[in-house]
């Protein structure tokens, strides 16, 4: 393997998880195969006994030996193969963290990018498809592993076989058995590459026709269909879809069976041979009188174990040969780099709250688009201030967050914060100046407390207030275990079903309870009407004291109350001022919008 090849990264990227992972597996493989050459041995020993002077004491003893030996290799072995399990259990778990930890902190962009989540996809999927990647890879260390430590037992009895049959002047039959042994490992050697080919390809469209078919299962199994289907009866539908899966499903794993059979037929009569020769030649050399009768017991293992694991050497390399496509693919993951610089310079923290966000010329394109999201927005807003952000849909509202928030950066233009460029600040430190509800936002099948808290330790005051706040304490009170309540029942079955509304409130307080100096709501509300939404806003514009408060909405109703009114119109704010300035332009966005919404609420 070259000094870059990916699996040797894969490799040393394993061993980072787990120091201790492979030189257990190194021990375990001694003890695992110490056992089949330490009967081997001795069973040669006391055959060869009985056939000879049937010394009682000897005979004895070699049995002793054969007995107290396994009892030892036994007890060590079962000691060693616990403590591997655990290193096992180790980097299963380091291994997981690792890859979740890259996960959740991707730049945005690649989170939201098609090209990552389907690498992420293929991952997955490819793993279940003969554990191609990560898996096989493995798989493949551990097999060498333990094929180098069968060659060194082997090399003590080869060495002792050898220096007998070559000492023993037959040299026809030495020749013929050297000769058809080579002959036929060569076969082996090159078959195992040629078939492996052909089935390392079929494996890779196995694993797109996996990766496929799951596509159609997550588009046809969610959540939320079940409704649509009976009332639409789109069963027929479905079945049909799920249908036309299997059969690609089933025609691809009938032609991978049919090819694995196939390919394996010449491969086993070789291997038969092999083991034919093997017999014979040590049976001959035994009735030539060149070794004891015992000995055919220990050569034609020796001899047996040496010829499966030449095979499998060249077997465990065409494995990893074809599966390197597949690590690639694994490590690939890992090298997306992040693009998104963090800076390094500290937030100040302000008792007063004093911040200011300005946007300065800004425009902004999403990664692989050529029309701009936003153009040329300026706008400056200070905390203790009251926004607005009103427009229809795809107007860029909730673009306009995503930079506020840095989820992405501008790509013309730029923001500041006090005067400096956000770009400039620690990231992390910059993030905690705003508690976001977004209208997809997500809650976890984790306690109340926990969802609220957004962490595992968290203050049950500040929780159990914050939930007050949002107009969650009457529910609350119904909860069977409070704010320790587990959410849904994916991991409790004790857990609770919440509705729309009330999941829309345990958001709210989990923007409450960051107590952060900006506070952003993006149509979190959205599924409700417009009074209903009017309400909830001016509700929270109350709660949240002094801190900024930005309200995203494309219904101009909910946000009489605040300072400013910033109308977005594809991409660009096209008003801002106050409620009253606004809608008395007759001309301008804001009144039309206002005047067509006019019949689903009253002043």
């Amino acid at each position: 393997m070259r000094k870059n090849d990916p699996n040797l990264r894969a490799v040393r990227l394993f061993r980072s998880f787990c120091p201790s992972y492979f030189p257990m597996i190194v021990v375990r493989s001694v003890f695992g195969r110490l056992s089949p050459y330490f009967n081997l041995y001795l069973s040669a020993a006391i055959v060869n006994e009985i056939a000879g002077a049937r010394d009682e004491n000897k005979l004895i003893t070699l049995v002793l030996i054969t007995v107290l030996g396994n009892f030892l290799i036994a007890v060590l072995g079962a000691v060693i193969g616990r403590i591997s399990g655990h290193k096992d259990t180790v980097f299963s778990q380091r291994e997981a963290e690792y890859y979740n930890r890259k996960t959740l902190t991707l730049d945005y962009e690649n989170l939201e990018s098609t090209e990552v989540r389907q690498l992420r996809r293929k991952i997955v999927e490819s793993s279940r498809i003969n554990y191609h990647g990560k898996q096989l890879l493995l798989m493949s260390v551990s097999s060498l592993i333990d094929n180098t430590v069968n060659v060194c037992f082997d090399l003590f009895l080869g060495i002792e076989m050898f220096v007998v049959v070559f000492r023993s002047g037959h040299d026809l039959y030495n020749i013929l058995f050297i000769g058809l042994l080579a002959a036929l490992v060569a076969f082996n050697v090159w078959y195992t590459f040629e078939s492996k080919k052909m089935i390392g390809t079929m494996s890779q469209n196995i694993s797109q026709t996996m990766i496929d078919e799951n596509r159609i299962d997550e588009a046809i199994d969610c959540y939320n269909m079940g409704k649509d289907v009976r009332l639409y009866r789109q069963d027929k539908l479905v079945m049909k879809i799920k249908r036309y899966a299997l059969d690609i499903h089933k025609k691809a794993f009938r032609l991978m069976g049919k090819k694995r059979y196939t390919t394996n037929i010449p491969l086993t009569v070789s291997n038969i041979l092999l083991q034919a020769v093997i017999y014979i030649f040590v049976c001959v050399y035994a009735r030539l009188g060149v070794f004891g009768i015992g000995s055919i017991i220990k050569y034609v293992g020796f001899v047996g174990i040496i010829i499966s694991c030449i095979t499998s050497y060249f077997n465990v390399f065409s494995d990893i040969r074809y599966n390197t496509p597949f690590v690639e693919d694994y490590l690939a993951y890992f090298d997306i780099p992040q693009k998104m610089y963090e800076g390094t310079e500290h937030v100040e923290r302000r008792s007063d709250n004093g911040y200011c966000v300005e946007f300065r010329n800004v425009s902004f394109k999403y990664p692989g688009s050529e029309d701009y999201a936003l153009r040329h927005v300026n706008m400056r807003f200070t905390v203790g201030e009251r926004l607005a952000v009103v427009g229809m849909n795809g107007s860029g509202k909730t673009t306009f967050i995503k930079l506020m928030c840095r989820l992405y950066d501008p790509t013309e233009g730029e923001i500041l914060l006090n005067g400096v460029d956000i770009r400039s600040y620690n990231y992390d430190e910059y993030l905690a100046l705003f508690s976001v509800v977004f209208q997809d936002y997500k809650l976890f099948s984790f306690s109340l407390a926990e969802n609220v808290a957004a962490r595992a330790d968290y203050d049950a005051e500040r929780v159990t207030e914050a939930l007050r706040q949002s107009g969650f304490d009457e529910r609350l009170e119904s909860m069977p275990y409070g704010i320790n309540t587990a959410l849904y029942k994916d991991f409790d079955k004790n857990g609770v079903e919440v509705s729309g509304g009330e999941a829309q409130k345990i958001a709210l307080a989990r923007a409450l309870y960051k107590d952060a100096p900006f506070v952003i709501l993006d149509e979190p509300t959205a599924a409700l009407d417009p009074l209903a939404e009017y309400e909830i806003y001016s509700r929270f514009s109350e709660i949240v004291g002094d801190k900024a408060v930005v309200y995203i909405s494309h219904r101009l109703s909910s946000c009489r109350f605040c300072d400013r009114i910033a109308v977005f119109d594809k991409g660009q704010i096209v008003q801002c001022g106050t409620y009253s300035e606004l809608l008395a332009d007759d001309c301008g966005m804001y009144s039309k919008l206002w005047n067509a919404q006019a019949q689903y609420y009253q002043e």
